[in-house]
């Protein structure tokens, strides 16, 4: 028996970057590179909408709440999301996710399993925002 704990390299985490004139495009755009790690955009029809509501104070853990509502939505609903939509007041994000069940003519690209903290951050400068966050996939 060894007395050190034991490691491995693995590259399981894509990096997902979100960019917009505001906070909640850089969002959206976050979650649409999430998404599209999954399935090409351009294959998703817009045959059902889920809603995502939620209070998060922190912009960053904001984003990483957002991304993984979206992905449990996903699972639930044996959905991909193609378009997404996000407001937000204060504290509370009231968003909306648009796509298709999963089918055989979408083209299945790599599962994500869920947002991290990894490399968690959401700035802004005179460009706008960036959302920024690792991905399990």
């Amino acid at each position: 028996m060894n007395d050190k704990p034991a490691y491995f390299e693995h590259g399981a985490d894509i990096g997902v970057i979100g960019r917009g004139p505001t906070l909640e495009d850089a969002f959206a755009e976050a979650a649409r590179a999430t998404f599209a790690i999954m399935a090409p955009p351009d294959e998703v029809a817009e045959r059902l909408g889920v809603e995502i509501d939620f209070d998060e104070p922190d912009v960053e853990f904001a984003l990483v709440t957002w991304l993984n509502r979206l992905l449990a939505e996903a699972r639930l609903h044996g959905a991909v999301f193609g378009r997404f939509e996000l407001s937000r007041t204060g504290a509370h994000y009231r968003g909306r996710a648009f796509g298709c069940q999963w089918h055989p003519a979408i083209a299945r690209g790599t599962e994500v399993k869920g947002a991290t903290l990894t490399a968690l951050s959401v700035t802004q400068d005179e460009n706008g925002w960036e959302a920024r966050c690792v991905v399990d996939v």
